[in-house]
């Protein structure tokens, strides 16, 4: 596979999001590197790219919850012999529940994969960029970045910590040619939903298709813009911009009542 050209790494690319971003990547002629927990999933959908658009992909299943495949997977590539020109970080996935009570596990897992795989693939890959003086990150964070969420207190934090850790690095990297870009995506149509459990809350009553929140990002990140917002309706917007005028504790009792099952 040493021969890829213009080759973008998405994590979390067998469904959502990361499929839309690894389609929209392809259909620019661009070869993928596409890594998820899913074997299976990443297959078809490396058959499908190929086939649709000619170019290359090479499927990685890895679980980037465990602590060494991130490290695993940068030596793969390099010993592969591949050179990425665009990482993006979307693997990631929430629980709604009371923080004391949801399963630990499942939350350090969430840490896991949300903050440190995402933390560690940057920090493997962004030394080549600068060396090259090319290439750009694109971190897939949340609305939820904005704001505490009680309910689903880890994921909000995560998000949070995505967000902040972007800005912060694209800031250190405004004397190269290197970007990152935070995509915050509100309510969107993916299986995170259903996973989460917030398919069943009032705040996935309307949803932006997956699609277009990776065609915003996407773009977002071939612009070098440091922040992306996508898929939030006007009233969501509005509500947004009221966030650092709103009482905490009155901003908290709203999100709680958005993230409630019941």
């Amino acid at each position: 596979m040493t021969n890829m050209k213009n080759v973008a790494l998405i994590t979390g690319a067998s469904s959502g999001i990361g499929k839309e971003l690894a389609t929209i990547h392809a259909e620019k002629g661009g070869d993928l590197v596409i890594v998820a927990r899913s074997a299976g999933k990443l297959e078809e959908l490396k058959k499908l790219l190929e086939q649709k658009f000619g170019v290359k992909v090479l499927a990685i299943a890895k679980d980037l919850s465990l602590p060494d495949a991130p490290k695993e997977l940068y030596d793969e590539l390099k010993k592969a012999g591949v050179e990425v020109d665009y990482l993006i970080n979307n693997a990631g996935f929430g629980l709604v529940g009371q923080f004391h009570e949801l399963d630990w596990t499942r939350q350090h897992e969430m840490i896991q994969l949300n903050v440190l795989a995402l933390t560690a693939l940057t920090r493997l890959f962004l030394p080549d960029f600068v060396q090259r003086n090319k290439g750009k990150i694109l971190n897939v964070s949340s609305t939820a970045s904005l704001m505490p969420g009680p309910l689903q207190a880890v994921y909000f934090a995560t998000k949070a910590f995505v967000a902040s850790l972007s800005n912060a690095i694209a800031e250190e990297l405004s004397g190269t040619k290197v970007t990152i870009t935070n995509l915050m995506p509100g309510a969107t149509a993916t299986e995170f939903g259903a996973v989460s459990g917030m398919d069943k809350t009032p705040l996935f009553k309307k949803t932006a298709s997956a699609r277009s929140v990776a065609e915003d990002g996407y773009n977002g990140m071939l612009k070098g813009r440091l922040d992306v917002i996508s898929g939030v309706t006007a009233g969501q917007k509005l509500m947004m911009s009221m966030i650092p005028l709103t009482p905490k504790k009155l901003l908290m009792k709203q999100v709680k009542q958005m993230q409630q099952t019941k």
